[in-house]
């Protein structure tokens, strides 16, 4: 309900008060404060609506192969009217951290070059805001795991890089990838302001916060996580449940809107042993609710969010509000002895 309607509502319901009023004023006095009870009940709505694409592929050792996947997926977000179209980590590359190999930096490129330039050719192409993540060549020996933000006419907003950086069996990425040094970042858009974090950085409230507190409403995080063989069977459904559970749970802390789009597919490591990515992309509301889930296999996730709902939300659970930030001073420490 529009503020102006509630507005209205109160100024007839004083009007028609004071010690002259009849019966009938008296009923239509009662009429008008049920009116304004349930306009207060009512979700705060605006018409800041956007539709999201998250594009779920697989991806192997031919580039042109993985862009050409990729493009179609753009095309289809385009023709469904996307708004924002972000991509999986690493989109155009093949998982390459599984194992360490010197040759995998010849997937590494600059920020001005073709992988990029992609993007910005879809977005134009599809007139929507882009997030797309890529292997970063800053300097020579100098790399970052990285992703861009695109505005609706191809121009480069910025850019983030992955803070956390994963040292794990089939995850090596600390061979490959300089921690981050550009902090947590938003970008307002045309379609809303919109925070960009990678992967391992979804295990940690730490860095949602943060991005949340610069305003963010909708937290991206382009994402290549998956199986280990001989874990799936055991651990399989825990482990999708946590990764899961976790963002949700920004999603409810920060009051806003999480979106994860992941890779799928089996990946060859070493000795014939293969990450088998989960795909499962998702997208959570303020409340933590999925607003839309994808399955294990490649595909477009499409998901309506309606960015209202975040202040509707933040005013019935104020957890910004009530934060203590005068006590909070040892989360700056490795561990409080």
């Amino acid at each position: 309900m529009r503020i102006g309607s509630i507005r209205e509502a109160v100024r007839t319901e004083k009007r028609l008060g004071g010690p002259s009023e009849n019966e009938h004023e008296k009923a239509i006095r009662s009429h008008v404060k049920g009116l304004i009870v349930n306009m207060l009940r009512e979700p705060m709505r605006s018409q800041n609506r956007v539709r999201v694409a998250l594009l779920q592929a697989g991806a192997g050792t031919d580039r042109d192969d993985n862009l050409r996947r990729q493009e179609r997926l753009f095309g289809e977000a385009a023709e469904q009217k996307a708004g924002i179209i972000c991509t999986q980590e690493l989109f155009a590359t093949p998982y390459f951290c599984q194992e360490e190999r010197v040759e995998a930096f010849a997937w590494a490129e600059a920020i001005d070059g073709p992988t990029v330039r992609f993007l910005q050719d879809q977005a134009q192409k599809a007139k929507a805001v882009v997030i797309g993540s890529f292997f970063e060549r800053r300097a020579p020996g100098l790399f970052h795991n990285t992703a861009v933000v695109i505005d609706a006419a191809g121009r480069l907003l910025g850019c983030y890089r992955k803070m956390h950086i994963p040292d794990d069996p089939g995850y090596y990425e600390k061979y490959y990838f300089t921690p981050g040094d550009l902090g947590f970042r938003v970008w307002p858009t045309s379609v809303g302001r919109l925070g960009v974090l990678v992967c391992w950085d979804q295990w940690y409230p730490e860095a949602a916060r943060l991005t949340a507190l610069q305003g963010a409403e909708v937290l991206f995080y382009p994402t290549a996580i998956g199986w280990h063989p001989h874990e799936k069977e055991s651990e399989g459904a825990a482990q999708v449940d946590a990764w899961r559970t976790i963002q949700r749970s920004h999603a409810i802390a920060n009051g806003c809107f999480v979106a994860a789009a992941n890779r799928v597919g089996r990946e060859g490591g070493p000795d014939g042993r293969a990450i088998e990515f989960w795909g499962r992309s998702f997208v959570a509301d303020p409340m933590g609710r999925i607003v839309a889930e994808a399955s294990g296999e490649e595909q477009l996730l499409l998901a309506d969010l309606d960015l209202g709902l975040i202040e509707t939300v933040r005013v019935h659970w104020p957890f910004l509000r009530d934060r203590r930030i005068d006590a909070y001073g040892g989360i700056a420490a490795r561990y409080l002895e």
